[in-house]
């Protein structure tokens, strides 16, 4: 009896197998082969001690240990050839498993990883994965190679002893009985260890990528009790996993020690009485115990397949979530950009809140926009519609003039140039950091874009310059060196349309004014779309776009918006200055008090 698993993961499990059928098939006639052989051991068995013992033949003195060495040989070949075939599919499958869930991961939208941690996200692709696989490797490569063993076995032992094999298989179902419990008690606790360990992988990623405030605020006993926890508790599951899985073994052992009780009493009745020959005896004996070994391992390959079940329906999990930002079948590329990005009644709603409300905007090729407002307001939401990082509720996203959904995302944002408060880098060289924004280009092209962008004499000054590598997150580097190399990444995309979202917040004054100098060079001859956290900066903006509560309520250069009576701009400009006053006017000292007058003059 089958335990119950999830018939639509199996049969997705099952459809990884098709495209190494050729495989499988080679690998089931070497399983087929390990069964009869198998079999053919314990045939042999009768002719041996009745032909060569008991009648002493000499005729098949030499013959039969030829047969047991042929046997014997054949099997070896055969498990060899099951082992290696079938563990090259099973690898083989889950890397492609792995390979498309990465691959779909990077398909789905921003508001997929808004709601999944990284951790999580890890932990699907690595631990559930690997989990999978081992299961995987042993199910395909031994529940078939078992099943032929037992048949041929169980056809052996009706041959020599009917009456006794009879008895025996009446037997064998009680002891598959314990793999159904057992397997519905570890379908059970299989999901919830999965999801333990996610939560070990999320706390992994986010303490080791958070050193820094960690021990900042002396938090290492904290986080190292909260480890403790969560390590504590995948232990528990884990030894609960063992536990229950070991049930059916020794449950096995009992039945089986039954089994063979009676059959050694019975039999040695029926030699005795001479209604059975001792090679016959024997040889149902034989079959009997060698039964014994493939029907236990596959108790327990079968009580596991809903461990790697549950790991599966993790994974597929991620997998049916569907691409909402993906290419429409009749996406056609994108022209370069010559006239306008336009926003026209735009709304947009997230988790069912509306966030952006009737947005209506016109950029003119080579324009620079600016958008201020108070945190919330929707700034970052509204430029992360034109590159499709997500898809407008109502009204449209326009590019000269054609909606971008009718895009292929590809020639979207191949136009299109990003830089972030945050310094997204990786963990590689300079040069490849830079050279992510487009791949193709040379290496003259690589230093040009670092010249451009004031990055060229801070690289020089590394140990190995371009080649230096710049640790995770560009750990090795200063704030202002980061951005810098952002900006020159966004340089050598040469991008007609360029984002810039708070690039500058997160610097000192010195820091600023380099990468500041570097963005001017950036925005020339592009339609740039700033939001910036220092309005002076954005004195020369074109149009100046000051937003409130998801919706644009004053348009604008920098003068016409500071006349406005109550503008939200003006609101917003004159409390940046007053901010900047206060932190740079000296603190007025207090009047001396008279006794300190008094000491001073004696």
């Amino acid at each position: 009896m089958v335990p119950k698993i999830n018939r639509a993961t199996y049969k997705r499990m099952l459809d990884l197998v098709k495209p190494y059928w050729r495989r499988m098939v080679l690998a089931m006639l070497c399983m087929l082969g390990v069964g009869w052989t198998t079999a053919g051991q314990a045939y042999l068995i009768k002719p041996v001690l009745d032909e060569i013992f008991s009648n002493k033949n000499a005729n098949q003195l030499l013959l039969l240990p030829l047969a047991v060495l042929v046997l014997v040989t054949v099997r070896g070949v055969c498990m060899w050839g099951n082992t290696y075939l079938t563990s090259h599919v099973s690898t083989r499958m889950i890397t492609d498993l792995r390979q498309r869930l990465y691959d779909h991961i990077q398909t789905l939208p921003l508001s997929f990883f808004d709601k999944n941690s990284t951790g999580d996200l890890m932990s699907r692709i690595i631990n559930d994965v690997t989990f999978l696989q081992s299961t995987a490797t042993s199910a395909v490569a031994g529940i078939l190679k078992d099943l032929f063993s037992i048949i041929g076995l169980i056809a052996i032992a009706f041959w020599r002893e009917w009456q006794l094999a009879s008895i025996a298989m009446l037997v064998l179902p009680i002891g598959f009985y314990p793999v159904v419990r057992v397997s519905r008690m570890l379908r059970k606790i299989g999901a919830s260890g999965q999801a333990s360990l996610a939560d070990i992988t999320i706390a992994l990623h986010e303490t080791i990528g958070g050193a820094r405030i960690v021990k900042a605020f002396g938090m290492e006993e904290y986080e190292k009790k909260r480890f403790e926890e969560m390590n504590e508790k995948c232990l528990e599951i884990s030894l609960k996993t063992v536990a229950i899985a070991a049930l059916s073994s020794p449950i096995m052992e009992f039945l089986g020690g039954i089994v063979i009780v009676f059959t050694v009493w019975y039999g040695g009745m029926c030699v005795i009485n001479g209604t059975s020959t001792t090679g016959n005896f024997f040889s149902f004996i034989a079959a009997l115990i060698m039964l014994y070994d493939p029907v236990k391992r596959l108790n327990y390959t079968v009580s596991m397949l809903p461990l790697g079940m549950a790991a599966a329906d993790r994974v597929y999990e991620i997998l049916d979530i569907p691409a909402d930002i993906e290419d429409k079948p009749d996406a056609v590329e994108m022209p370069p950009i010559s006239e306008s990005v336009e926003l026209r009644n735009v709304c947009f709603n997230y988790g069912g809140k509306p966030i952006l409300r009737d947005i209506n905007l016109k950029a003119r090729a080579g324009e620079i926009i600016a958008l201020v407002g108070t945190s919330g307001a929707g700034k970052t939401t509204l430029v992360n519609l034109i590159p499709r990082f997500y898809d407008v509720t109502e009204g449209a996203m326009l590019i000269d003039g054609m909606d971008v959904r009718d895009a292929t995302l590809k020639s979207l944002r191949s136009q299109i140039g990003i830089v972030t408060q945050q310094s997204i880098l990786f963990n590689d060289t300079v040069r490849n950091n830079i050279a992510y924004g487009d791949i193709t280009k040379s290496n003259e092209e690589i230093i040009a874009a670092a010249r451009a962008a004031n990055a060229y004499d801070f690289i020089m000054n590394m140990p190995q310059g371009f080649d230096s590598q710049i640790g995770e997150a560009g750990g090795r580097l200063s704030g202002g060196e980061r951005q810098r190399i952002c900006i020159a990444r966004a340089l050598l995309k040469n991008a007609p349309i360029l984002i810039l979202d708070e690039a500058t917040s997160s610097l000192d004054s010195e820091s600023e004014r380099e990468v500041q100098n570097a963005l001017e060079f950036l925005m020339k001859g592009r339609t740039t779309f700033v939001i910036a956290h220092r309005l002076s900066t954005i004195k020369n903006a074109d149009t100046i776009i000051a937003m409130a509560n998801g919706t644009i309520v004053e348009e604008g250069r920098h003068e016409e918006l500071l006349m406005l009576p109550n503008g939200e701009y003006r609101r917003l400009y004159e409390l940046q200055v007053s901010q900047l006053q206060a932190a740079v006017e000296p603190e007025a000292q207090p009047e001396p008090e008279p006794e300190m007058v008094i000491a001073r003059t004696a």
